[in-house]
């Protein structure tokens, strides 16, 4: 048997009930789960193919291909054959399967950042492998591991890796023949920094061998309940994830993948969804600083990193008493245990709330 964690948010529920119990109702900055609509680009599209009697296709569309490869030449300014993408069930599912499906195992380590989205260690742990959670790739030495993760912006912090640090992690992993996994799920949400992808020129020298892109539409278009992602980047890789995944029948479902182009196309829907999240974020921040939050990173993406000086699981019982629910730190990593991770992403009506209940 695989030893797994704990399923994080059931350590939540009880912060639940309290926040739920307050006589405005709960106003949940926790999870990031998109409240706006679906956009009307992905409806029609879905409904339009929704005579979709056969097996979708693992690969998915040639008109899907495109779109992706399109979307990042014309918003990230990189170049991708559209042979060089792959659907995915989310990015969730690829996170979780990324290590196995490239082959790691027992006696592997899989390098993930010090703060990180959980599933990149439940990931190595299905794998067999033994995740290693460090900032620093000095630390690991002269050891070859298979994997490397880089989540810019980051989530939980909104934290932006430069060009130049993301250039340095593509030649450290290139002497040891190690895969780079940049999760990019965020990657139109900056805000003061610009965040850059991993397969742009000045990262990878025009070069993607040994790199790969992950990315998700749940936040750009609100697609979090149709499940739709992609990843993207070394040719050779991107045939060996599609190889592994023919044979276990991980394939995105033919209406998804028709939405997904029809929503990569469309870059009005996802500027206005933009815009609602960053109205949100001016006004959302100073009511938490006013209130003795210090903001640290949190210059992209849908979170803010905030900490009051107390422990994290502290700050998140103050807030649940006021009816705001949050997540603690330490769900991202130990060095998180100070901080709590609070979200954009719910109506402005909650967001409104929140600003009354912290004056």
């Amino acid at each position: 048997m695989i030893e797994l964690p704990d399923f994080p948010w059931d350590r939540l529920a009880p912060y639940k009930e309290l926040a739920q119990a307050h006589a405005d109702g709960i106003a949940d900055l926790s999870i990031g789960t998109p409240v706006d609509p679906v956009p009307p680009v992905a409806r029609k599209a879905l409904a339009a193919a929704a005579d979709s009697p056969g097996y979708p296709q693992t690969y998915g569309t040639a008109r899907l291909r495109e779109a992706a490869a399109g979307w990042l030449r014309r918003r990230h300014g990189v170049t991708v054959d559209p042979a060089d993408v792959l659907p995915t069930i989310g990015s969730k599912e690829l996170v979780a399967w990324l290590p196995t499906l490239l082959g790691a195992g027992r006696g592997d380590r899989v390098v993930i950042p010090e703060l990180a989205y959980p599933t990149y260690d439940v990931g190595a742990r299905l794998a067999g492998a033994e995740p290693y959670a460090v900032d620093g790739l000095l630390a690991v030495g002269p050891e070859r591991v298979p994997l490397v993760w880089v989540n810019s912006p980051s989530n939980p912090t909104g934290r932006v890796l430069p060009a130049e640090h993301l250039r340095k992690v593509v030649a450290w992993a290139r002497e040891r023949g190690a895969v780079v996994a940049s999760d990019e799920c965020y990657l139109e949400l900056g805000w003061e920094d610009h965040p850059v992808s991993v397969l742009h020129p000045d990262v990878c020298g025009g070069s993607h061998e040994g790199l790969l892109a992950v990315h998700s539409l749940s936040k750009r278009s609100n697609l979090a309940g149709y499940r739709a992602g992609f990843v993207s980047g070394d040719p050779v890789l991107v045939k060996r994830l599609l190889e592994v995944r023919k044979h276990a029948g991980m394939m995105v479902s033919s209406p998804v993948q028709a939405a997904m182009a029809a929503v990569l196309d469309d870059d009005e829907h996802a500027d206005e969804q933009r815009e609602r999240y960053a109205r949100r974020r001016e006004v959302l921040r100073p009511a938490l600083e006013r209130a003795g939050w210090r903001i640290d990173h949190s210059t992209a993406g849908l979170y803010l990193w905030a900490t009051d000086g107390t422990g994290c699981w502290d700050q998140v019982r103050v807030l649940a008493e006021k009816g705001i629910l949050v997540a603690p730190g330490d769900f991202y990593g130990v060095a998180g245990r100070a901080h709590v991770r609070i979200a954009l992403t719910a109506t402005d009506e909650r967001i409104d709330a929140v600003v009354r209940r912290l004056q």
